[in-house]
Order: C-alpha cells, then sequence, then structure tokens
C-alpha cells in the first residue's frame, strides 16, 4: 500500500486517465475499493461527474483537467458551488511551460488545500519548477506509451526507465520563499507514465524511484475497461487509444497517438489488481524486503 495526498491506497498504480481506460463506473469501484484513480477530462461534463461524486461522498475524488479556458472555468464554478475535490491532475502533452505554470496558480486559487499532480514532463528541471510553481506530484513521461507517436512525430522522447530516475534522483524542490537557494533533502514524488508492457516494469519503475505507476494498455486489455470490444477471426481484442489520438479528438490535426487493437487479457479489473498485487509482493520478496521501500535498496546495471 502507499499514501498518496494524505490517502492510502492499496497499490502504486495508477489506470491511465484516457478515454479507454477509465470511465465513471471504474472511478467509483476504485474509490470504494481504495485503489487511486484520475477522471479523464474528454469529452465528459466535469462538473456533473464532480457533483455526483459529492452527492455519493465518494471517498476519493479524483479529476484531470487541461489548461484551457474551459478549464479554467469549470474550476470557478466547482469552487463556487463549494464542490469538494481531493486530486487535481493538471494533464497537458508539453507540462514545462507557460500554460502549467498559470494553470497551477489557477488551482492553487481556487483549491488551495487539494493534492495537485502536473505533467507531463521529462527533466529533472521541469520537475523543479512544477513542483515550485506549486504541483505536490510531477507526472514524468514522454513519448514512451505504446500507442504514442510522438518519439516519431517531434523526436521528442526519453526512456522512461532513465527519466524516471534522473527526475527522482536529482530533481529536489528549491525553496525560493525566504530568497534561500538551499534544496530541501526531499525527493519529490513522481508518477511514472508510460512504457509499462508488463506488471514487472511497475516494480522496475519503482526502482528508479517513481512512488506511483501509471498504465494504460495492462488495463485497456481488461474484458470490463471503456475500451471498445473488437472481434477479429474469432479473438477478442480492446481498442486502446490515446488522448491525442484522432479517434480521441475527432479531428486530424496534431495526431500524435494511434488507435491500437489490444488483445484482451480476459481479467476484470479486480483480477489484474489482484495479479499485479501478487506480482509486486513476489518483485519486493526478490528485492531482499518486506514493503515497497524494498525498491529503494535495489540495485540496477545498463546491458
Amino acid at each position: 500500500s502507499i499514501v498518496l495526498g494524505g490517502q492510502q491506497f492499496k497499490l502504486p498504480v495508477i489506470p491511465a486517465n484516457m478515454k479507454s481506460v477509465i470511465n465513471e463506473d471504474i472511478a467509483r469501484w476504485m474509490s470504494d475499493e481504495r485503489y487511486f484513480y484520475v477522471m479523464h477530462r474528454f469529452n465528459i461534463d466535469l462538473l456533473d461527474f464532480i457533483i455526483l461524486a459529492n452527492e455519493e461522498d465518494w471517498q476519493t475524488i479524483s479529476i484531470s483537467i487541461g489548461v484551457k479556458d474551459d478549464d479554467i472555468d469549470f474550476l470557478i464554478r466547482a469552487s463556487t458551488l463549494q464542490l469538494r475535490i481531493d486530486y487535481i491532475t493538471i494533464d497537458i502533452a508539453h507540462g514545462h511551460s507557460k500554460k502549467m505554470k498559470e494553470a497551477i496558480e489557477v488551482v492553487r486559487r481556487f483549491y488551495p488545500n487539494v493534492y495537485l499532480i502536473s505533467g507531463n514532463v521529462a527533466t529533472p528541471q521541469a520537475v523543479t519548477d512544477l513542483s515550485r510553481w506549486g504541483a505536490d506530484c510531477v507526472k514524468v513521461g514522454i513519448g514512451q506509451g505504446s500507442p504514442c507517436t510522438t518519439k516519431d512525430k517531434t523526436g521528442f522522447t526519453f526512456p522512461m526507465f532513465t527519466c524516471v530516475f534522473q527526475c527522482a534522483q536529482l530533481a529536489k524542490y528549491r525553496d525560493f520563499t525566504f530568497d534561500s537557494d538551499e534544496i530541501n533533502d526531499e525527493e519529490i514524488p513522481i508518477i511514472a507514465d508510460g512504457g509499462v508492457h508488463h506488471n514487472g516494469d511497475i516494480a522496475k519503475a519503482l526502482s528508479a524511484r517513481a512512488t506511483m505507476v501509471m498504465a494504460g494498455g495492462l488495463f485497456a486489455r481488461c474484458s470490463d475497461s471503456p475500451a471498445e470490444t473488437v472481434k477479429v477471426n474469432g479473438e477478442t481484442y480492446k481498442a486502446y487509444f490515446g488522448s491525442a489520438s484522432e479517434k480521441n479528438k475527432g479531428h486530424t490535426n496534431h495526431v500524435e497517438e494511434t488507435l491500437k487493437n489490444l488483445r484482451s487479457n480476459g481479467f476484470t479489473y479486480r483480477d489484474k489488481l489482484k495479479e499485479i498485487q501478487q506480482d509486486l509482493r513476489s518483485a519486493i520478496s526478490y528485492a531482499g524486503g518486506k514493503d515497497l521501500d524494498a525498491f529503494k535498496n535495489v540495485r540496477f546495471e545498463v546491458v
């Protein structure tokens, strides 16, 4: 288990905040079962979602927003209605930007006590800056998701293990409150986002010092995922697409992700999360420990 933003969750794992991975029903179930989730922000009325979660008094209310005027308007309306939000993820493709800084300032103005996750970025400087701007946790990963074509279209990317390792190890919060350049020894919490093909990749990300790990395809393959079920030659597949795909955007401008038909694993979310729990326990035993702290002490080799 892991504590994030004052709440305890069963696993350091998050289904990606994508339409083909998370929906309202899964979010409700994960809140009830004490797993962390981030609701996606695409083609839904987030205000209705937040109102429902407040009316039903969910244990965890966690959403994602962008940096456009509509996102800011939503925050103002939610704040005016005094709706509870526990976690806000500002989720854009290039998080180390002026727009992100401005969005963080707006969140802090209207929801000063919310646990704020921001990303995505891929450098220690970016993690440090987002933390200094007001983020509690930073989501790391550029161009590494399986449907992502950013690395091919733009040339910008960074292999995930090295990216997470450098960001988690080198990014420290600089406290400028009292004109001090001293660096706090506390590491900034990192969410590793992208490149998780197998359960063992979660253990690797934790060994790179990620606090939590986000996975998309791993969950989109589940039988009860929101991804469309497709039959090909008698086999069951799930249609998995990214946030910057034509399928998600509804147009062909600045498309940097594709749609992939992934073979269904036949698991429900409950089954998959139980399997991840078992595999992480086994990985902890290989690491020579008794809990997730074991991953902080493992040695790795570059081969």
